[in-house]
């Protein structure tokens, strides 16, 4: 694996382990946030594979992925859970959306967030080699 898509790679499962202690601690708020990390750099891994070339600076996974020119085809429930996750990267970060998306997590939806984001993250893994 070429060493910059092997440094997403390392990035992204760090974020994703994290996302698992977020969970154990019931930091429910950073569950959501560390799985939009690892399925962001996942992508960002993606697209250094792809075109070859640094990602841009976004935390904005559906553009990134699409940035790769159709090579990874997301299927309707994996569009619809990236929606989901989206916001949780700029909401846990502000304090106006911190309380609002702070009460729509409780332990079941974030094992659930958790689930799904290392269902993604292994199947765009699998694309890297």
């Amino acid at each position: 694996m070429d060493k910059k898509v092997a440094y997403w790679v390392r990035l992204s499962e760090y974020d994703l382990e994290t996302a698992e202690a977020m969970l154990q601690t019931e930091r429910f708020l950073y569950v959501g946030f560390m799985c939009h990390q690892a399925i962001e750099k996942i992508a960002k891994a993606y697209y250094q594979m792809v075109i070859d070339q640094m990602p841009p600076k976004t935390h904005n996974i559906i553009f990134l992925l699409e940035q790769t020119k159709g090579t990874l085809s997301l299927t309707d429930e994996q569009k619809d859970f990236l929606e989901v996750l989206q916001p949780m990267n700029i909401e846990a970060r502000y304090p106006d959306y911190q309380e609002r998306i702070f009460k729509s997590l409780n332990y079941e939806k974030c094992r659930e967030l958790l689930r799904v984001t290392r269902e993604i993250h292994l199947w765009i893994k699998e694309k890297l080699r």
